[in-house]
């Protein structure tokens, strides 16, 4: 099981660098987030790409929720108990959130662009729920991949050094992800949401 996570695990990460790098570029405007995106489906829009993230999402969901239960009680220090509850958090998070984006595409057809993913961050009262729940999932992946190195390079080398190395993953993604809110938020200012995604905010 471990080892099937790891490997589903390792396709996923591929993916999110890919997706919040493009988030990132929401900063310099929604334009710029949509050519980056546009860029980016040249690769991974395809059947074949898709099914493989698919069929690892749905890999990770499963073996994580198992790991979960067989971990949790044997977690002790802060970095182990961070990699089982943030495996956790990304395991609901990739169960909602991909299905919401199967939804927009498939029935509401929607293209699942810049715009599909502000519309709840940018409009009241949800972005009460959707800035903590996008910055949770943001902060939780690097919080499974901070937990993941020291994990792995504590059985290797010991010391604060290792300790360390993982803070500076978790501090890099919290910065990253208020980078990413900034950008989604048109600097904080809001966005405005084409009418064709206004159904997703009730309108």
């Amino acid at each position: 099981m471990k080892r099937i996570h790891l490997l589903s695990g390792l396709i996923i990460t591929l993916f999110i660098f890919m997706h919040l790098s493009n988030h990132a570029f929401s900063i310099f405007g929604a334009e710029k987030h949509i050519e980056i995106m546009n860029l980016l489906r040249s690769f991974y829009r395809n059947v074949l790409i898709e099914t493989i993230l698919l069929g690892s999402v749905l890999v990770q969901i499963i073996s994580g929720l198992n790991l979960f239960k067989a971990k949790k009680e044997t977690a002790v220090l802060i970095f182990e108990k961070l990699l089982i509850w943030s495996g956790l958090y990304l395991a609901i998070f990739f169960a909602i959130h991909v299905s919401a984006v199967l939804v927009g595409r498939v029935f509401l057809k929607l293209d699942t662009n810049f715009y599909f993913g502000v519309a709840g961050l940018n409009s009241f009262p949800y972005f009460l729920f959707f800035i903590p729940y996008y910055s949770l999932a943001i902060i939780s992946f690097f919080g499974h991949v901070a937990g993941i190195h020291y994990k792995k390079m504590n059985n290797h080398i010991l010391g604060l050094s290792v300790i360390n190395q993982s803070k500076t993953i978790l501090v890099f993604g919290v910065c990253l992800t208020m980078v990413i809110m900034y950008g989604l938020t048109n600097h904080f200012k809001g966005v405005n949401i084409p009418k064709a995604y206004q159904v997703l905010i009730g309108k």
